[in-house]
């Protein structure tokens, strides 16, 4: 079974930066399109950024620009620059992989996320 380790997540003053990493124990990780959720408090899950095999990337509306999604495939590790956050960007982020058409997840033993909190 896929095991996935969420970390980089922390305290934060708006305007601050956090890097994200995403530890991921599948053996075909490389070929598959990696996924960065995240649940805010009293909100649904939501797909923020994605990186295919390709490295071609997506990202949700309200963090273009300010994110950046990445993979290295030789650690099986997915990595989310957060640049400029705001309090609204609050929230426990997890990585997973998104079925081809986005609406839904691969795996389904899920990290325990890591913690993103940005206030003052």
């Amino acid at each position: 079974q896929v095991q996935v380790v969420e970390s980089g997540g922390g305290l934060v003053q708006p305007g601050g930066s956090l890097r994200l990493s995403c530890v991921v124990s599948d053996s075909i990780f490389s070929i598959n399109t990696m996924g960065w959720y995240r649940q805010a408090p009293g909100k649904q899950l939501e797909l923020v950024s994605a990186i295919t095999s390709g490295k071609s990337t997506n990202y949700v509306d309200s963090v273009k620009g300010r994110f950046t999604i990445s993979r290295d495939n030789a650690k099986n590790t997915v990595y989310l620059q957060m640049n400029s956050l705001k309090p609204e960007d609050t929230a426990v982020y997890y990585c997973n992989q998104p079925t081809p058409d986005f609406s839904g997840t691969v795996y389904t033993n899920w990290g325990r996320g890591t913690q993103v909190t940005v206030s003052s």
